[in-house]
């Protein structure tokens, strides 16, 4: 129902633009932990619907590890695309500087290597339980941190992290009334019988409109910010379909009942968990260094 999707918008949209603007990165780790930890529960229940138990404790576990890590890289003055940064060559991983993302990932390996062999689970699950839980912090918790990396990235981080979820909103928002009212060709027809050309285009094109209007209020040229939209919502787009393809798969509707009208939180941020990293990284490689 239309009126329930706006109804859920309008009494959320106000509070994330409050967190994102004016909220300490750690305050925004921490919202971005909540919301990641409820979408990566959704992508569990999916997995379960085919018969995947996902090692939920431990994957939820590195989840957080993750978040912890991208908020300490977003807190050293200087840092590379990597997150490898002075703190590594110090050694000072944890104790001064930030944790390597790739130490994450190792010790989330040796987790699933330990409860592979420990576990008293029918050995036929093995394989669908490594499987779901590495694809939940790769595709759910990975992408999804760079939020935090994006709101710590120096004076203009919360506007551009605003600017990654309005151009997501926008491009939904158009979309769905363009593709009500005109759209008639299938965009994707075997992930997302309701999603047309017309409607997909005219959210690409609300999304320049969105860059058309930050252009005024952040310091950034404004082939930048149309590159940033672009890329992000040809990114939030994918990320929809995946989500898509991934609830085809278990044969359901919606990942979730939280959100009214929108079904779950995976639901809500799919678009948000590819563009909010292809944001980043184009303001990191194609433009800016972080300030």
């Amino acid at each position: 129902m239309t009126w329930k999707r706006v109804a859920t918008a309008v009494v959320l949209a106000p509070s994330v633009v409050g967190l994102v603007l004016w909220a300490s990165t750690a305050i925004v780790a921490i919202a971005i932990a909540l919301v990641m930890l409820l979408a990566l529960f959704e992508y569990f229940a999916l997995g379960e619907a085919i018969g995947h138990r996902a090692y939920r404790f431990w994957t939820a576990t590195c989840a957080l590890v993750l978040v912890y890590a991208q908020w300490r890289i977003a807190s050293e003055p200087t840092f590379s695309l990597s997150g490898g940064l002075v703190a590594r060559e110090s050694g000072k991983w944890f104790g001064g500087g930030a944790v390597p993302l790739e130490a994450v990932f190792f010790l989330f390996v040796l987790g699933i290597a330990a409860l592979t062999l420990a576990t008293r689970r029918p050995l036929v699950e093995g394989l669908p339980s490594a499987g779901i839980s590495s694809s939940g912090l790769l595709l759910v918790a990975f992408p999804l941190s760079y939020g935090i990396r994006l709101q710590g990235s120096g004076t203009l981080g919360p506007a551009l992290l605003l600017f990654a979820l309005v151009i997501v909103w926008v491009s939904d928002t158009v979309a769905y009334f363009v593709g009500r009212s005109i759209g008639k060709h299938a965009f994707a027809p075997l992930l997302s019988p309701k999603k047309t050309w017309e409607g997909a285009i005219g959210g690409f094109l609300g999304s320049l409109l969105v860059a058309i209007v930050f252009a005024r209020w952040v310091n950034v040229p404004l082939p930048h910010l149309l590159g940033m939209a672009a890329a992000g919502n040809v990114a939030g787009q994918v990320g929809d379909l995946l989500e898509s393809a991934y609830k085809r798969s278990a044969g359901v509707k919606d990942s979730g009942t939280l959100l009214p009208g929108h079904g779950g939180v995976l639901d809500r941020i799919d678009a948000l968990i590819l563009a909010i990293p292809a944001v980043w990284y184009y303001w990191n490689l194609v433009h800016f260094q972080v300030p």
